[in-house]
């Protein structure tokens, strides 16, 4: 039997990507209840393949006997486009289906808090721009030639 392909989620950070690894279900059923493949193998291995514009890097093996957990893969480039890639496999099974590649943009990696700046720097220079048109209009420097009707005066 083939093991996976896991559940990915990856969430960008700072230089980094944090993923959520969920482990495939098994197929196995003891007194009703579907066993999970920690129940049945107690400890598994994974590996993460980051793929990027300069080529592919393969993560050394780790071991785990969670279900969900999450790892953070550090020391990225801002500028450049990831994608991530988990297999599982068991000690006493070695045959695995990859999970499909999750891909994070290099621009949602930039400093947290970038947009916002951008955002409320935007807000501000519009707040300006109309608090200036206003003094103007109140002091009469533009729309003068318009009168008002006879039936408004």
């Amino acid at each position: 039997a083939f093991l996976g392909p896991p559940e990915v989620n990856i969430t960008p950070c700072l230089n980094c990507i944090n993923v959520t690894i969920k482990m495939p279900t098994s197929h196995y059923r003891e007194k009703g209840k579907l066993l999970s493949l920690i129940d049945i193998y107690e400890e598994l291995d994974y590996q993460i393949t980051l793929k990027s514009q300069v080529g592919e890097h393969k993560t050394r093996w780790e071991k785990t006997t969670q279900e969900v957990f999450s790892t953070v893969i550090e020391e990225l480039y801002p500028s450049r486009n990831y994608c991530v890639s988990v297999v599982v496999t068991a000690s006493l099974n070695k045959h695995s289906i990859p999970s499909p590649w999750k891909c994070v943009p290099s621009d949602s990696m930039a400093r947290p808090g970038y947009h916002v700046a951008a955002v409320a720097g935007a807000v501000c220079v519009s707040l300006v721009i109309a608090a200036a048109l206003k003094c103007l209009h109140a002091g009469g420097y533009f729309l003068q030639s318009k009168s008002l009707p006879h039936a408004l005066v």
